[in-house]
């Protein structure tokens, strides 16, 4: 165990954290930068005692349970984790799941794209979108925050099926099964997607069946041709932007600059600004 070198590496990524960060108030009297140790503390379910002897290189080698919930409190990313247990004397092994926070450069980025746009995690969950991204798909607002999720939406609804026609379905339905497969060796200990693979098997024979093939890929592209209901036909390129030391995903959809799907693109900014309340 790197006692000094923990100590430091503890307090560098709190003081690099801001309570906006982690869901908290600021506060009018702050006289440290970053979040207080009782903050991280209470994050990581320890006592703030314990916390601080770490921070101070004066505790005990900390377990892995704690490691993972100092891992979950500072919001690191794959690679700080096992950079952490291994200051600790330990392996990391492999992450507990999919890392639901997203960077608030990329929110940033994301609202202000004049494009549809999304963020997804390893598993398809909808973490994060764009007003036009909400027109375009669906309102996701309005779903409830475990049914946000695009294999949910294609084998257990018909709302894919009905927007993209049954070829680029059946086409994103395989790819994205051996994208989900891919997952669960990256986190074989989520219970979060055990429980969407069990959910997917019980409620879709075609899942089902394209599951039993046991294929295996990172899925590159989500190109589709989309017939809105209120725009009619838009075809679009997908380009799908990596975080790597997230698992994440940002897919922007864009026309053809001048094509007539760009303008139905426009013409659905502007009436799903108005029919629809969106945000992540």
């Amino acid at each position: 165990m790197d006692r000094d070198g923990l100590a430091e590496f503890l307090r560098v990524r709190r003081e690099a954290l801001q309570p906006s960060d982690v869901g908290l108030p600021a506060g009018l009297r702050r006289r440290t930068p970053g979040l207080r140790r009782e903050e991280v503390a209470s994050l990581a379910t320890m006592s703030t005692d314990y916390y601080t002897r770490l921070e101070q290189g004066r505790g005990p080698r900390p377990s892995r349970p704690v490691l993972t919930g100092l891992a979950r409190a500072l919001r690191l990313s794959d690679d700080e984790r096992g950079h952490l247990f291994r200051l600790a004397g330990e392996q990391p092994g492999p992450p507990p799941g999919p890392p639901a926070e997203v960077r608030t450069g990329v929110l940033r980025m994301l609202a202000r794209l004049d494009v549809p746009g999304l963020v997804l995690d390893a598993k398809y969950d909808v973490l994060a979108w764009n007003p036009l991204a909400a027109a375009l798909i669906t309102d996701f607002s309005a779903l409830p925050p475990r049914e946000r999720n695009l294999l949910r939406l294609r084998f257990l609804t018909d709302r894919q099926t009905e927007l993209f026609g049954e070829q680029a379905t059946r086409e994103f339905a395989r790819d994205a099964a051996a994208d989900l497969r891919a997952a669960t060796s990256t986190y074989p200990n989520d219970p979060s997607l055990a429980q969407l693979v069990d959910d997917l098997l019980a409620g879709s024979p075609e899942f089902a069946e394209i599951w039993a093939r046991h294929e295996v890929g990172r899925q590159q592209t989500l190109c589709q041709t989309i017939f809105h209901p209120q725009v009619g036909r838009i075809d679009v390129i997908c380009e799908v932007l990596v975080v790597p030391d997230r698992g994440q995903r940002v897919v922007l959809y864009t026309a053809e600059p001048g094509s007539a799907s760009e303008q139905a693109i426009r013409l659905l900014d502007v009436i799903g600004l108005q029919e629809l309340t969106t945000g992540p």
